[in-house]
């Protein structure tokens, strides 16, 4: 081995680590990675930069601006509301449900379609007397299988197709990739309608537990001098609230929790309550109380300025594994947390002292003005208003919709590549306002980290090849002990799978590339199956939260732990390693 090889290798491991731990930003993990190996010489200068040049991820980054239009025109909506409907039992509902979300997911990006279903399907669910827990896991799931259908579905293809291009090799039709995909959409949502239904979870969401979320915990502190000091509870006003109650005072270190209406109050003493977001702004008006942990602003806007807002906490919140007091979340985001729930739980204690963690869903008081400020920031992975949200114009939906049909068409025709198909798509959306400059600029932008991946990872995967590494890992790996290209197709796919269910899938896919064509070369057949073979394994997350992110998204809204995730995505795993690799040989013959 030489020390390119050992260099290479060395440095994949550590990217693995980091980002499986998930401690560091994946575009930092990446560019690190990609810095180290061109400093190295394992590769060029040329090299390192010629991802960021690649076809497919131009072509990532332009349908982040068709997928802006669509989302503030409101056309995921107007489709959706059209194709859900009334049904009447959780049978039909799932199935009403799996195909637009699945239709929308293989023209759009699947995280920006589950995003603003989320909202739609809970209120659908209210509506219909469901469960949440019931829908929005075949939600995450229906859209991964839609991503799998078309190229453009979802970005992993559309990565994989330009590493081909990139070595001189024709890539892929908009529809080609449908020989496999609709039949895996069709054999998953079957699972998922006749079987998965069973082993989905009967819980409550955030939206369930509003009511209870909206009674929480208030302290107030009787300061020096206070005009409260030696009366009585009764007198003090404090026994009959309107939008609370006391539960108990800490005096001198000791609690007292039978406080009857006799007790009297002395300085220093610390009140808790328990009650509605009112019940603060009523205990601020009563003289001679002070809120305990200085926070009087927490809830200083007007009543018809609050609004309940939904948030999941992403990897990129600034105030990861801190606590609330420590991440000063109050402060940055003006916005107070009412509550706090974690894989379905609501934690118990004070909030304040807890600790924030990805995948957290928080039940935040705030502005009219926090959705439109933060849902396009990366601090969370979903914003979604719990009521009174501003609806989109939905006047342009339809416009937004045709542009969208025409791209698909044009390119289907063979008018048009993908990518000028996509850059003529997203001219005439920002022509006809159905986005703005502006909001494709932020979309964009905020997708910029998931770019920098993209492209750092086809450096990586340049620096596996180039040193030999990939080559030294294929004869060690597979030509001691496979021979039969069945079997290194599935060996391919699952450690595909492996990388995808702890790693990005987009890092996963570049960095099992070149394995995959090393393998077709080692046994001398045709790399297509291969290829494609990681396509489909790197899209397929089941079995985790955080193996997609659309999985991660629906684990606080639908109350979810992560022992759901393998109940049933360790089958729709295995249905889905079944299905590709039984029909990717027979579509794309060794």
């Amino acid at each position: 081995m030489t020390f390119a090889m050992i260099f290479t290798m060395l440095i994949v491991l550590l990217v693995l680590v980091a980002l499986a731990s998930n401690r560091v930003a994946a575009e930092v993990t990446m560019m690190a990675a990609m810095v180290a190996v061109l400093v190295a010489g394992v590769i060029t200068p040329e090299q390192a930069l010629a991802g960021f040049a690649n076809q497919g991820l131009m072509t990532v980054a332009v349908l982040y601006v068709v997928a802006a239009a669509l989302r503030d025109t409101g056309a995921i909506y107007w489709i959706a509301h059209r194709l859900l409907g009334q049904p009447s039992t959780l049978l039909g509902s799932q199935i009403r449900l799996i195909l637009p979300t699945s239709l929308l997911s293989a023209f759009l990006n699947n995280t920006t379609v589950v995003a603003m279903m989320i909202p739609a399907v809970q209120e659908w669910a209210q509506r219909l007397r469901l469960s949440a827990s019931k829908l929005l896991l075949p939600l995450s799931y229906a859209a991964i299988l839609g991503g799998t259908c078309t190229l453009i579905g979802t970005s992993t293809n559309l990565v994989v197709d330009g590493m081909m291009q990139s070595r001189g090799m024709p890539g892929f039709g908009i529809f080609d990739l449908a020989w496999v995909g609709v039949p895996l959409l069709i054999i998953g949502s079957l699972f998922l309608i006749l079987v998965g239904r069973y082993l989905l979870p009967q819980r409550e969401g955030m939206v369930e537990q509003v009511e209870q979320a909206r009674e929480y915990h208030v302290e107030m502190v009787i300061p020096e001098g206070s005009p409260l000091n030696k009366k009585s509870i009764q007198d003090a006003g404090l026994r009959n609230l309107s939008h609370g109650y006391l539960t108990e005072i800490e005096r001198d270190g000791r609690l007292y929790t039978a406080v009857g209406p006799d007790m009297q109050l002395q300085s220093g003493d610390k009140l808790a309550f328990i009650g509605a977001p009112d019940c603060a702004r009523e205990l601020q008006r009563i003289n001679g109380l002070v809120p305990a942990h200085g926070g009087a602003h927490k809830l200083s806007l007007n009543n018809h300025q609050r609004r309940l807002v939904e948030v999941v906490i992403g990897p990129e919140f600034p105030g990861l594994n801190r606590t609330v007091k420590d991440s000063a979340f109050r402060t940055r985001y003006q916005a107070a947390i009412l509550s706090i729930s974690r894989a379905g739980r609501r934690l118990p204690g004070k909030v304040g002292e807890m600790v924030l963690r990805v995948g957290d869903t928080l039940l935040l008081e705030t502005g009219d003005s926090f959705v439109e400020q933060y849902q396009y920031r990366r601090d969370f992975m979903l914003v979604s208003p719990l009521s009174d949200s501003t609806p989109p114009d939905f006047r342009k939906a339809p416009l937004a919709s045709a542009i969208l049909v025409g791209m698909v068409l044009i390119n289907v025709l063979g008018w048009l590549s993908v990518l000028e198909a996509a850059f003529v798509a997203a001219g005439l959306l920002l022509l006809t306002r159905c986005v703005t400059v502006n909001r494709a600029r932020m979309n964009v932008s905020v997708n910029l980290p998931v770019l920098v991946v993209i492209g750092a990872s086809f450096a990586l995967g340049t620096a596996m090849e180039e040193s030999g590494a990939a080559g030294w890992i294929v004869n060690h790996l597979f030509s001691n002990h496979i021979s039969s290209p069945w079997l290194a197709l599935l060996a391919i796919y699952v450690i595909t799978a492996i990388f995808t269910e702890v790693i990005t899938n987009n890092a996963a896919a570049v960095l099992v590339f070149p394995l995959a064509t090393g393998v077709a070369d080692q046994l001398g057949v045709s790399p297509m199956p291969f290829i494609v073979a990681v396509m489909f394994a790197a899209s397929a997350s089941f079995m985790t939260p955080i193996g997609y992110q659309t999985n991660l998204m629906v684990m606080g809204p639908g109350g979810y732990r992560f022992t759901d995730y393998l109940r049933i995505g360790v089958p729709m795993s295995l249905i889905a390693a079944a299905v590709s690799t039984a029909l990717i040989p027979l579509v794309w013959g060794f």
